[in-house]
């Protein structure tokens, strides 16, 4: 299926793209707000800060709830190049994001459409959007696990 141009996404590709030059997994985050302007970006820091919980989609999420001065989010977009790991699902949960949108499918990692498919089992659940940009966004996480290999 062809997605129409997503420069949230295409944003979120090139974070992606600049963690894995770091050395980290690539995966990119873009939050916007209602009206679509830009809360916070982010990728990757899991190994730079050392901290486990420092996903793109975790960074954005704290970034956004202190620049908003609410851990709510409503009415706002989360867009990023990997299907969010439980963790993450759970923190977009509680957040209250509207939308969700995700390049690439995590079978192994996942938490929205695959794993414990943590929206199944909240109060709150975003719209969600999967596919758009899967193939760049897939072929950057295997090559990235290629080169390590």
């Amino acid at each position: 299926m062809a997605f129409p141009a997503n420069p949230q996404m295409a944003r979120a590709l090139e974070l992606a793209r600049a963690a894995a030059a770091r050395g980290e997994v690539p995966v990119g985050a873009v939050l916007t707000s209602a009206d679509g302007s830009l809360l916070a970006e982010a990728h990757n820091l899991t190994k730079t800060l050392p901290d486990p919980t420092a996903h793109a989609e975790m960074l954005v999420l704290r970034e956004a709830a202190l620049k908003l001065g609410s851990e709510r989010l409503p009415g706002c977009t989360l867009t990023v190049t990997l299907e969010p790991c439980p963790m993450c699902a759970a923190a977009i949960a509680e957040a209250r994001v509207a939308r969700l949108v995700y390049a690439a499918s995590d079978p192994k990692g996942g938490g929205v459409e695959h794993g414990p498919r943590i929206f199944a089992h909240s109060r709150h659940k975003p719209e969600i959007v999967a596919g758009i940009s899967e193939a760049e966004a897939a072929a950057l996480l295997l090559g990235f696990f290629q080169e390590r290999r």
